[in-house]
């Protein structure tokens, strides 16, 4: 089945991806099977999300193996399987067959991905891993940061798509720190393009949120760190999850998807 999403990309807008590993937080955190992250992923793709993302961590400390089942059966629209580069997750991605998967760091004691996978050196296991995904019918992402070793090597291995995190970014955006923001949007913003020369599609995540609901703006703050990224025209995919499922405290799930598509759309816009 062809999933037609929110047709956002007619507005030259990023395509969305909702990460909902935070929903099984909450679940797991009380255990059970409530709040259920496939529901959760159903109300995001009715409410228009282009993609669902998810994390399997070797810890399972979010997302389960059943919830993955699940998801490969019941959700219409594109899975992104985010997992670390081991022998077990790429087994489990062969036999789900998602549609896109992002191969992320992971290390035990991280409360979340801190930092961008090292590909430069582990080009010869990063490239099998590619190349086993894509006959398994993935398009792979390598999850990186805006370096460029890193950038030439994610081509050289044979991705065909990069994530750039904005952790750095969306970190000095919380700070309201002028330089730090202007430096690593900088950064981004040549990473994305180095990307694109070497026939890479590029997307980015990590961190990004909108201003809180029901707070204008002030004149002299900056926009949200999700408007600074999306404004950047390299950006074909944006990927969010903690913030997004933190804004849908206060508006509910399906208006939060909205409110970061009116965003990105709104950034395009104003960029042009």
């Amino acid at each position: 089945m062809t999933y037609a999403g929110s047709h956002l990309a007619t507005n030259d807008a990023p395509l969305l991806g909702v990460n909902i590993d935070h929903v099984a937080t909450l679940r797991n955190a009380r255990g059970g099977d409530f709040p259920s992250p496939v529901e959760a992923a159903r109300l995001v793709v009715d409410a228009g999300a282009d993609i669902v993302t998810f994390h399997l961590r070797e810890d399972r400390r979010h997302i389960r193996d059943d919830d993955v089942a699940r998801l490969r059966e019941t959700i219409r629209a594109p899975l992104n399987f985010e997992a670390a580069v081991t022998d077990e997750m790429l087994a489990i991605i062969e036999r789900t067959r998602p549609e896109h998967v992002c191969l992320v760091p992971e290390r035990r004691q991280e409360v979340t991905t801190e930092g961008g996978l090292e590909v430069a050196g582990q080009l010869a296991r990063i490239r099998e891993a590619c190349v086993r995904l894509a006959e398994a019918g993935a398009r792979v992402s390598l999850f990186i940061g805006a370096d460029p070793a890193q950038i030439e090597a994610a081509a050289a291995a044979g991705a065909p798509c990069i994530e750039l995190h904005t952790g750095a970014f969306a970190n000095a955006w919380w700070a309201r720190d002028a330089q730090a923001m202007a430096h690593e949007l900088a950064r981004l913003r040549e990473g994305l393009r180095l990307g694109r020369s070497l026939g890479l599609r590029t997307h980015a995540g990590h961190g990004l949120a909108l201003w809180s609901p029901g707070v204008e703006r002030p004149a002299d703050e900056p926009p949200s760190s999700t408007h600074m990224v999306a404004a950047l025209p390299e950006v074909a995919e944006l990927h969010i999850g903690h913030a997004l499922v933190g804004h849908a405290l206060f508006v509910g799930l399906a208006q939060a998807v909205r409110d970061f598509q009116a965003e990105a759309v709104l950034a395009r816009r104003a960029g042009r």
